[in-house]
């Protein structure tokens, strides 16, 4: 679960925003002028958009109003808003304004109970009967809550309002509301290559002819030699069997199949699949239906399924969480880090996430061994876990994504890989600076660690040749000495002396340090291990603002145009 995003406008709320994250695991988000926070903000208004519109619960330590102007251009669908609460700084108040049957009321009486204070919960039908009919309980689905504002009205009003569960079709209506249990479990089968929509088709058409809703079923299941079938793995909460443990269920399937059996191991996946997700005591109630290339069939539970039997596929998100500060961080990495049972990665990068930790199982490496660290993750998203590969700067930019897919395009396998990209040490040494990737720009790494100096040198030849703003990763070690002077031997011909040279280092952390050096000043010893140089072309420039500071940028040919009549 994301963690709800704890709100403040000032200092005065930190200790209660403290202890609310205490008890809560949230995260304390706090203007740039104030310390102590998780994540910062520049502008209240539109920071709290962007996390209404990301679906994040908010609990705002500030007055309601300012929560109501910020969030309420913004506002769509009541099925969908997440929890926002606003909470007195002393925690006496606590007002559940929005989503109050999707958490926040019970969020709020929650907070209530930290503080002390009163939550002042207003829906009527939590505050006449302790509950709310559009907030069925774990393991149902509100069939028709387009009826919910009518018989609300009559149940309050003193009215009969007929409660119906049932996995049946049904449709209800103003004064009959219906419950939909998830006991149904779809097994699937169908042959290499077959569409999505014949197997969603075949789905809903069984679901229909056999009178059951979609909206009672617990999810899908299949054998593990389908996890890579895009028409099943598409499909929502699936989960996957062995052979082995689907052979086990031969006794009750209907319509077994030899066949099958030579084919993957086991006389029948549908069935079996079903019967399999569903639990011990579960039962065969549509067997083996057919379509061209897919076979379905569905079994019950007898109560509603909280969580599913079975594997679900595995996946390694291979995740760029930037140069190191959080503020650096993308959403996207964010979510996938939330989203993870594993993390995976040197220890370094492990701490640089510190603040997001919950629940996840840390994998640490130390430098170097990175194909140890791949096979790692591998090996946990074979067992079904949903593995976060922890990279800094971008996934793909001299990270891990490609040596993910060099060992999984020699050992195939069927788990699903994501790369979720991330600020580069290059773009954000270049931001810090000024502009100096405006124009062409390349990057080259200086280490001969996994390629020949020898094609080293050709790229940096090429490079300078070619006029191009240079990144140079990896310039320097305790091992490698001279690299990067002869990388600037290479350089010099095509370099005025004036050519500004950025020096990053520790970029994104409490030591960041960015300076800018022309050419001819530079000095190879004031660079480390954690430093990135970037190099201008023969056309970048440099100069000095009134803010004392040295800016770097290449322009990209305006001036040109400005001077074309």
């Amino acid at each position: 679960m994301v963690k709800p995003a704890i709100f403040i406008l000032g200092i005065s709320a930190l200790p209660l925003a403290q202890k609310l994250k205490a008890q809560l695991s949230g995260e304390i988000h706090t203007p740039d002028c104030v310390s102590g926070g998780d994540v910062s903000y520049a502008k209240a208004t539109a920071h709290l958009a962007q996390l209404f519109q990301q679906g994040q619960t908010i609990i705002g330590l500030c007055a309601s109003g300012i929560l109501i102007r910020a969030i309420a251009p913004h506002l769509n669908d009541k099925r969908t808003e997440p929890p926002v609460i606003a909470v007195a700084e002393d925690g006496s108040s606590i007002v559940p304004l929005l989503g109050g049957h999707h958490g926040a009321n019970t969020l709020a009486a929650q907070i209530a109970k930290i503080t002390g204070g009163h939550a002042a919960i207003t829906t009527a039908s939590e505050v006449r009967f302790g509950s709310a009919f559009d907030e069925p309980r774990k393991g149902y689905t509100l069939a028709n809550p387009e009826d919910m504002k009518s018989a609300t009205a009559a149940k309050l009003a003193g009215g009969d309002v007929r409660v119906e569960t049932t996995e049946h079709i049904a449709k209800g209506g103003p004064n009959h509301i219906v419950y939909h249990p998830h006991t149904l479990t779809v097994g699937v089968g169908c042959e290499r290559g077959t569409s999505h929509e014949e197997v969603v088709t075949l789905i809903k058409n069984t679901l229909k002819e056999n009178n059951l809703s979609i909206q009672s079923v617990a999810g899908y299941a299949s054998i593990d030699l389908k996890e890579d079938e895009p028409a099943i793995s598409s499909l929502y909460n699936v989960n996957y069997f062995t052979a082995e443990e689907l052979n086990a269920l031969a006794p009750k399937l209907k319509t077994p199949s030899d066949y099958v059996k030579a084919e993957v191991g086991t006389p029948g996946v549908a069935e079996a699949a079903a019967l399999a997700a569903a639990g011990p005591d579960a039962e065969l109630i549509v067997p083996k239906t057919k379509s061209k290339r897919a076979t379905v069939a569905i079994a019950r539970a007898p109560s509603p399924i909280i969580e599913m039997h079975g594997r679900l596929r595995g996946n390694i998100a291979v995740v760029g969480i930037g140069p190191g500060h959080k503020r650096m961080r993308s959403a996207i990495a964010t979510r996938e880090l939330h989203l993870a049972t594993d993390w995976v990665g040197y220890g370094l990068y492990l701490d640089l996430i510190a603040d997001l930790k919950q629940d996840q199982i840390e994998h640490r490496f130390p430098l170097g061994g990175e194909e140890d660290r791949v096979r790692n993750a591998i090996a946990l998203a074979k067992q079904g876990k949903k593995v976060a590969l922890v990279c800094s700067g971008d996934a793909g930019i001299y990270a891990m994504a490609a040596l993910v897919y060099e060992i999984i395009d020699l050992e195939p396998n069927r788990i699903s890989v994501d790369v979720i990209p991330g600020i580069s040490a290059f773009q954000a040494a270049a931001a810090k600076a000024g502009a100096m990737i405006g124009h062409d720009f390349c990057c080259i790494s200086l280490s001969d660690l996994l390629t020949p100096w020898e094609a080293i040198e050709k790229r940096v030849k090429a490079a300078a040749e070619g006029d191009f703003v240079i990144s140079f990763y990896n310039p320097r070690s305790l091992k490698r000495r001279d690299q990067l002077e002869r990388a600037f031997a290479i350089l010099k011909p095509h370099r005025p002396p004036d050519t500004p040279v950025i020096i990053a280092s520790n970029l994104g952390r409490a030591e960041e340090n960015v300076r800018i050096v022309t050419f001819a000043d530079f000095n190879p010893d004031d660079v480390d291990m954690l430093t990135l140089v970037m190099v201008g072309s023969s056309q970048s420039k440099s100069f000095a603002r009134g803010d004392g500071k040295t800016y770097a940028y290449t322009p990209r040919g305006y001036a040109r145009k400005r001077e074309t009549p």
